[in-house]
């Protein structure tokens, strides 16, 4: 029976202790400080910029929320999103990072108060699943207090419902942005 036990003991010494000096690297979350979705109405016009900037990443201070105008009633625009860490200069891109890894990410795009407005992904992951850094928007009928919430989900169950609450993962980016459709 010491016998049994002395080697309990000398295995887990053996394997509980280790000279690797070069564990595995963890793919760590970025810091995203600002998300630019920038809507280009089809046809020609003035683009519309939806925009959250937080100038001190996860400090006190609440994000600068601004949509740069209206959106146009019964218009379709192509749309798409960047997420920038601005707490590295020159600025981080990482969007970059969310297509190269397009099976872990994708973007959801809700709204609430709009009538008819809708979102259809341009862009796909390797397997055919929604990314969501290209779309196109479909603004709907004229309505006021319209809110259009972009979240960026890390590792998202793909294929998912469709929802940022259905796809479960982790949320990078959160923004909700105030608009009128005229």
């Amino acid at each position: 029976m010491k016998k049994i036990l002395i080697v309990c003991i000398t295995l887990g010494l053996v394997t509980s202790c280790s000279d690797d000096d070069n564990p595995a690297l963890v793919n760590q979350e970025e810091v995203i400080t600002t998300l630019t979705l920038t809507l280009s109405p089809q046809g020609g016009g003035t683009d519309v910029v939806f925009q959250s900037r937080d100038a001190d990443g996860d400090g006190p201070d609440a994000p600068v929320i601004t949509v740069s105008s209206a959106l146009a009633a019964s218009t379709a625009y192509t749309g798409s999103v960047e997420f920038l860490n601005e707490l590295e200069n020159p600025a981080e891109d990482i969007t970059e990072e969310v297509e190269e890894e397009a099976d872990e990410h994708q973007v959801f795009y809700n709204f609430l108060g709009t009538s008819g407005s809708s979102v259809t992904y341009d862009d796909m992951d390797g397997n055919g699943n929604p990314l969501g850094v290209n779309i196109t928007l479909n603004s709907g009928s004229a309505s006021t207090g319209n809110t259009l919430t972009v979240t960026l989900k890390h590792e998202p169950t793909k294929p998912n419902d469709g929802t940022a609450n259905g796809a479960g993962g982790e949320t990078d980016i959160e923004a909700s942005f105030s608009f009128d459709v005229n």
